[in-house]
């Protein structure tokens, strides 16, 4: 008896995603249900060059669709305004340690990815092999050698507060540039080679910090900025080009495709 009155469990999306047609243009709008909203929200989102719609969690499908396309213009010209996705080619221009270096395929070198300078000095990113794995090479080039940097970086500022060394990881995160956690685990994202030195020596620092105070008080900030004399430089840095790091690299599933006549 008791079964009648339990209460219904929240729905799941039938869908993973939407897709809506505007002015000629479709547009894929990736589902997500998340237990605490209250109503339909819509996303771009810069980094992943993707939309996502928050749905609340007895929102239907039908109304979600529905939302979506009252919207439609908008998400278009939001996509619109999105910095351009810069794959690793040749060719292409990108910020290494802060400095934009244009990538160059050597396919008769040895070696795998190194830089060096053009004739009127300007720097370079070689890469040496097959065309087709050039876009891996320089994109593992640039973990290994941000994962120096950091493990660098980390191991001064440990040293600097007392601390034992702590391992460093990396990934590809899109909400954060670093985190600590509980147990004194350091992980990055491996994007911030792109950005000048001062900046990723920040992040480590900020990181390192949290060892001691695992939250953002008085007390934290105080040790951040005995490690670092960059905090509010980088800080300003972060927030005026940070987000530009990520459209670098791999090119994302675009979210629009166009509709055939």
């Amino acid at each position: 008896m008791f079964g009648l009155f339990r209460p219904r469990a929240p729905q799941k999306p039938a869908a993973a995603h939407v897709d809506v047609a505007h002015d000629g243009k479709v547009y894929r709008v990736a589902l997500k249900r998340v237990a605490t909203a209250r109503r339909f929200t819509l996303r771009v989102r810069s980094a992943t060059q993707d939309v996502v719609l928050t749905l609340p969690p007895r929102g239907s499908l039908s109304a979600a669709r529905a939302f979506a396309l009252r919207h439609a213009a908008w998400i278009g010209a939001r996509l619109d305004r999105l910095p351009r996705v810069v794959p690793f080619e040749a060719g292409a221009r990108v910020p290494f340690r802060g400095v934009e270096h244009a990538i160059v395929h050597c396919p008769q070198r040895r070696g795998p990815v190194w830089t060096d300078a053009a004739a009127d000095g300007s720097p370079l990113l070689c890469a040496a092999g097959d065309s087709a794995h050039l876009a891996r090479r320089i994109a593992d080039y640039m973990k290994r050698e941000a994962r120096r940097d950091l493990t660098a970086a980390v191991a001064r500022h440990t040293a600097a507060l007392g601390l034992p060394a702590r391992a460093v990881g990396l990934r590809d995160t899109t909400s954060r540039w670093g985190s600590c956690s509980a147990s004194g685990s350091l992980n990055f994202s491996w994007r911030l080679i792109m950005a000048p030195p001062q900046v990723l020596d920040y992040l480590a620092a900020h990181e390192v910090a949290h060892l001691l105070h695992l939250d953002h008080s008085p007390r934290f900030w105080e040790v951040v900025r005995r490690l670092s004399a960059e905090v509010d430089r980088a800080e300003a840095w972060l927030k005026a080009h940070g987000a530009g790091l990520h459209r670098f690299g791999e090119k994302k599933a675009s979210p629009l495709r166009e509709i055939a006549p």
